[in-house]
């Protein structure tokens, strides 16, 4: 592929190799500056969070045209047709149901209101905006809003996931990835602030906070039991499932989905006659799978580092597709991507009231969804660092379902848009 890309790129490097090198030292870099090695990086990275600038430097990279990505196979089949997969896969393996399970109802309860919320948020704010303000919601703007309902309810691999699904046009899905990142970036800012003020607020609410003290005791006992140092057998063995998973998933989606097209009614419309589509299921349901065996232990081993190491080279590979200079075009996303948060927030804020929740049990329901794996465990331990490990349970959650039900919202949203 890298010679017929020399041939129709103008950008300065054109061999994938070298672009491949590039993308991964780029990424490399920035993980190195956020672990904040001097203090001017760690005032930096608290203000720039390293996704953004995993996304946006290999945009630069395109847009000044040191790369070019719509062309090569850095981002297809590497990216989305391998990485995404695997991603998928081993952070759905970290699910413990049984252990969400035992938090509560009450935040089990709290977090599907957060879902409902986001999904909710889309349609009422996709609605508005076809009455007040068209323009903004006009064309496949739908696409982008379920690539968006993707990150917001489950993370980047659902994102990414939705956006192949429905094919969003990779600047499209650049300007939806800037109020993904502006909007659940500046929520997060307020939640980590109300953390601070969590026994002030809980006192005046009247909330029951016994279920976060019993838990905070169980998690530091499990935790102490079950850290240890990942051998090569244990990456080894995380790498094999995940790719053998993921290679097993490709030899079949493509006969299950030619299945699908000549046998079931309107399967285009629903995407099921595409192989990609099967393959992130098939992905998903594998790890589901796994998570009720005794593999799951291997996130001891640190199996979702490497499912979200495979997540950021997929989320640059994306970002080498964008063009800079077309952002500002729509920036009636923002207040779109606003109007769908604070509909969130007011379903959330009203179911957690109705239980009696603590000021926890709404945070943290608010970024399993929004912030996922990658996010929630910082918001959790900004209340107590014991508690950062439910984070990472209701973002696994997040991982798995939010593929599934950005889907259907692009289906609702598809057909409010005529199409």
């Amino acid at each position: 592929m890298a010679p017929e890309t020399a041939e129709t790129s103008t950008a300065l490097i054109t061999n994938d190799i070298v672009v491949f090198g590039l993308i991964a030292a780029t990424l490399g870099l920035i993980f190195w500056l956020a672990s904040g090695p001097t203090p001017f990086w760690r005032k930096f990275f608290a203000w720039v969070p390293a996704l953004l600038l995993c996304y946006f430097v290999p945009a630069i990279y395109n847009t000044v045209g040191l790369i070019d990505g719509s062309q090569g196979a850095v981002y297809n089949p590497i990216g989305s047709r391998v990485l995404l997969p695997v991603a998928l896969v081993l952070l759905t393996m970290t699910i413990d149901l049984k252990g969400v399970l035992r938090l509560g109802p009450r935040l089990l309860f709290v977090f599907c209101a957060a879902t409902f919320g986001l999904f909710l948020g889309a349609i009422v704010a996709f609605q508005l905006f076809q009455w007040f303000w068209p323009d903004v919601v006009a064309g496949e703007v739908w696409k982008g809003m379920a690539a968006l309902a993707g990150s917001w309810i489950g993370g980047g691999a659902n994102m990414v996931a939705i956006r192949e699904v429905y094919q969003v046009d990779a600047t499209l899905f650049g300007q939806f990835a800037v109020v993904d990142v502006a909007i659940a970036n500046s929520w997060m800012a307020v939640l980590l602030f109300l953390a601070g003020r969590a026994a002030t607020i809980d006192a005046r609410s009247g909330a029951d906070t016994s279920a976060i003290d019993e838990m905070k005791t169980r998690l530091e006992a499990y935790e102490a039991a079950n850290a240890r140092i990942p051998t090569l057998t244990d990456l080894m063995v995380i790498l094999g499932i995940g790719f053998g998973i993921v290679g097993a998933a490709h030899a079949v989606s493509a006969p299950v989905a030619a299945w699908f097209g000549a046998h079931v009614a309107n399967a285009s419309q629903y995407s099921l006659d595409s192989a990609f589509v099967w393959v992130v299921l098939l992905a998903t349901f594998a790890g589901l799978g796994l998570s009720f065996t005794p593999v799951r232990r291997l996130e001891n081993a640190g199996m979702a580092k490497i499912g979200s190491a495979c997540l950021y080279f997929l989320i640059a590979s994306i970002g080498m597709q964008m063009d800079f200079t077309r952002l500002a075009e729509r920036p009636g996303l923002l207040a779109l991507g606003m109007v769908w948060m604070a509909v969130h927030i007011l379903v959330l804020w009203g179911a957690a009231k109705l239980v009696r929740a603590p000021l926890f049990y709404f945070a943290i329901g608010s970024q399993g969804n929004i912030g996922a794996a990658a996010s929630a465990p910082v918001v959790a331990a900004a209340f107590h660092p014991t508690l950062a490990p439910v984070g990472v349970l209701l973002g696994t959650v997040g991982y798995a379902t939010g593929t599934m039900i950005a889907y259907w919202l692009g289906q609702i949203l598809r057909m409010m848009a005529g199409q």
